[in-house]
């Protein structure tokens, strides 16, 4: 729950490399630094109303929630600049008006955790946690500038899987990013590391 009593949020729009993402940057706090939660579609953004709501936007197609930004992914040919006045609207007045986040009781340290851990299996579970520290250390933060997420999914036999989340979902710089920058880093300071793909990324 995030405590906005007689407060006023400001709201300001911030480009990132996905042409069809933006990020909304507020002065308020909605999860704790690190943690996030992507929903790509309305039926996977029932613990979160704000989620629900800016879904009714027509134009939405996934929305992704950090510390203190939402990034909303748009799905349509009109630009940005026309959209934003709308949209930051919305969030100003929604959480302003003490409008939930998230429903009660919902844990997103828990939820990242769970994926974080998904599918490590036991021998390869010290190669695991040495990309994980690496994916939050040296990585996540500097996706999260750009209004996306990267969390670790799998280990197994030297090729590590990743999801990609927010703006990074979609981006056509992904697959630049997941190559050049993160694989690069992580088989230098891991070398079992061989390679990093990326759900519902194609090289």
């Amino acid at each position: 729950m995030i405590d906005n009593k007689e407060k006023t949020v400001s709201v300001y729009a911030e480009a990132n490399p996905n042409p069809e993402s933006m990020k909304f940057v507020m002065n308020v706090t909605f999860l704790p630094e690190g943690q996030s939660v992507d929903y790509p579609t309305l039926e996977s953004a029932l613990e979160s109303p704000l989620a629900q709501e800016l879904f009714n936007f027509d134009y939405v197609s996934r929305v992704f929630i950090a510390s203190n930004f939402v990034t909303v992914t748009k799905n349509t040919t009109i630009e940005w600049v026309k959209l934003i006045p709308e949209l930051r609207a919305f969030l100003k007045s929604y959480v302003e008006a003490g409008g939930p986040v998230f429903t009660e009781g919902f844990d997103a340290g828990r939820k990242a955790t769970d994926a974080n851990h998904a599918d490590a299996s036991e021998e390869d579970t010290v190669v695991a946690k040495k990309v994980i520290d690496l994916l939050d250390n040296y990585v996540r933060p500097a996706v999260e500038q750009d209004g996306g997420n990267i969390t670790f999914k799998s280990y197994n036999k030297g090729v590590v899987t990743v999801h990609l989340q927010g703006s990074c979902s979609g981006c056509p710089s992904a697959t630049v990013t997941l190559k050049a920058g993160i694989e690069n880093l992580l088989k230098r300071m891991v070398p079992e590391v061989t390679e990093v793909v990326a759900d519902g990324v194609t090289v």
